[in-house]
């Protein structure tokens, strides 16, 4: 009986939100430029994260994906950061340039990706 109960990676249980925050946190670094998506996915992931976290220092030993866990809490800590920049670079682009401007750095650039 203390045979079974010696190897918990054969009968530990997984973290319930461990795959669900690793997925966010990748969709969180893919979908970091796409104006705050990244950020809301990297923010659900930190939530997820902060619960299983919880969980997984109550019994340690009962879980088997803490570095599941721990890897899309990264993720999810680089898309923040990521999506947080971005977002400050457009602020900057529109205050400094306004929405004319833009339009008019993005023409410029499609006629030089087309003539090449």
């Amino acid at each position: 009986m203390e045979q079974s109960n010696f190897n918990n990676f054969e009968t530990g249980q997984k973290l319930p939100n461990a795959t669900a925050v690793l997925v966010l946190g990748i969709l969180s670094i893919v979908t970091c430029c796409c104006y705050g998506l990244g950020l809301i996915l990297g923010i659900i992931a930190m939530v997820l994260a902060k619960k299983d976290v919880a969980l997984y220092n109550i019994s340690p030993q009962a879980y088997t994906n803490y570095g599941n866990l721990k890897t899309g809490r990264i993720l999810a800590i680089i898309g923040i950061v990521l999506s947080i920049i971005y977002l400050i670079y457009i602020i900057f682009l529109f205050s400094t340039l306004g929405m004319e401007g833009i339009q008019q750095m993005q023409e410029e650039m499609m006629r030089k990706y087309s003539a090449q």
